[in-house]
């Protein structure tokens, strides 16, 4: 049975959710599910905004039929060509074939790609701030490329300020039949979620995020309506301020995330007694990671939040510890930076840990290493205790401001 929800005046959530997907694009792991969310104008014309993943695919193409209950359907409105996105356009033109598909010229060369050139004929090839009329609802088109992909549109109905914004301003996490973020605990977790999301797929690209919502400025914004995770219709500064620290790389809060490796325990009593320390010197707000254990994506989210950074790590084979060196190189290519960081090492008969993660971290932009990486030879000894105390010294100092 259909299952929808009108979010506005003639205007309806038409999407779905999963709950079995296990990994994101195939990495990112999805304790709470995904949405994938779809919207349907109903005026003088009809405008659809884009499809789904093929896993919730019947639902959809019941959910669309519904709300239309035999109307034609005049636009698909493609923002994000991505699969979980556009996995059902080539149906929904088998079932609706006067439909006019909008979208701009790398909009219809991805379309090209993944489908055939010949589907989607009868085409509105859009330029930037184009204005469309549905009727009542007046369409304008707002280019967003690299957020995350080239061909990225945000569109604004500017009769109801609705801004239907691609995958930005997204979550993880399934919906619950709660459709707006003003319905749920946004504290419990879901914050959460968001900054992994856009950390983890829209991470990169925090030029192009600010380039976007420059454009946006003076728009009159009353509602957004993004592909996955909630909407928004209230205190909408809250993710509006959010996605603008998290595009200039600002920290969310002063604290510390210790990232470390250890193959036998040694390295984990190192940075079990530097936050031990760090506690002493009343640092409140601490998380601390077994790389090993937890997925990247929430090392990544919470790189994202804090200001300080430790990493820990023992040297393997001559070289850094597998899971560190994944975890850096993630952070290089994601491009954060602007962050307080500490290395700390540990080998027995031959140091490469130390070295590496300073080097992988100097390739970073705006990192700034507190004190000379340390390096502990096989376990930390009572000798060794003064160097920790000048790590934990100088952590704490940043921290305060001193």
């Amino acid at each position: 049975m259909y299952c929808v929800q009108e979010i506005a005046p003639r205007v309806f959530w038409v999407g779905g959710s999963d709950r079995r997907l296990e990994r994101f694009e195939n990495m990112f792991p999805l304790p709470g599910g995904v949405s994938y969310n779809a919207y349907l104008i109903l005026d003088e014309k009809t405008a659809l905004f884009d499809t789904v993943d093929s896993s919730v695919a019947d639902l959809y193409l019941e959910n669309v039929a519904h709300v239309l209950d035999g109307r034609k359907l005049d636009y698909l409105v493609i923002s994000h060509m991505e699969p979980d996105h556009s996995a059902v356009i080539a149906e929904i033109l088998r079932r609706y074939p006067e439909v006019q598909v909008v979208g701009n010229q790398k909009t219809f060369q991805l379309l090209g790609q993944f489908f055939t050139p010949e589907l989607g004929k009868n085409r509105l090839v859009v330029q930037e701030n184009q204005e469309l009329s549905l009727g009542e609802s007046l369409l304008r088109f707002t280019f967003a490329p690299m957020v995350h992909w080239p061909e990225v549109i945000f569109t604004w109905e500017a009769t109801r300020g609705i801004l239907f914004s691609a995958d930005a301003f997204g979550s993880f996490g399934a919906l619950a039949g709660n459709l707006f973020a003003d319905e749920v605990d946004i504290t419990d977790g879901y914050l959460d979620e968001a900054r992994r999301y856009y950390a983890n797929i829209v991470g990169r690209y925090g030029v192009q995020v600010q380039s976007a919502m420059k454009k946006l400025a003076g728009r009159d914004i009353r509602m957004i309506c993004p592909l996955h995770g909630l909407l928004w219709r209230k205190d909408l500064p809250c993710i509006l301020e959010k996605y603008d620290l998290w595009s200039r790389y600002e920290p969310e809060k002063k604290g510390v995330a210790l990232f470390y490796g250890s193959m036998y325990g040694n390295t984990e009593n190192a940075a079990s007694v530097l936050c031990n320390k760090l506690a002493q010197r009343g640092v409140t707000d601490m998380r601390m990671y077994d790389v090993s254990k937890t997925h990247p994506s929430y090392l990544i989210s919470d790189a994202w939040k804090y200001s300080h950074l430790v990493f820990a790590s023992p040297t393997y084979n001559l070289h850094l510890y597998f899971p560190m060196e994944t975890l850096l190189q993630d952070m290089g290519v994601l491009g954060l930076k602007n962050r307080k960081v500490a290395v700390l090492g540990c080998h027995s008969w031959a140091s490469a840990a130390a070295k590496r993660m300073e080097e992988l971290l100097s390739a970073m932009k705006e990192m700034e290493l507190l004190t000379p990486p340390m390096d502990i030879r096989s376990s930390l000894k009572p000798e060794g205790e003064a160097d920790m105390d000048a790590l934990a010294d100088a952590i704490a100092a940043s921290l305060s401001g001193k």
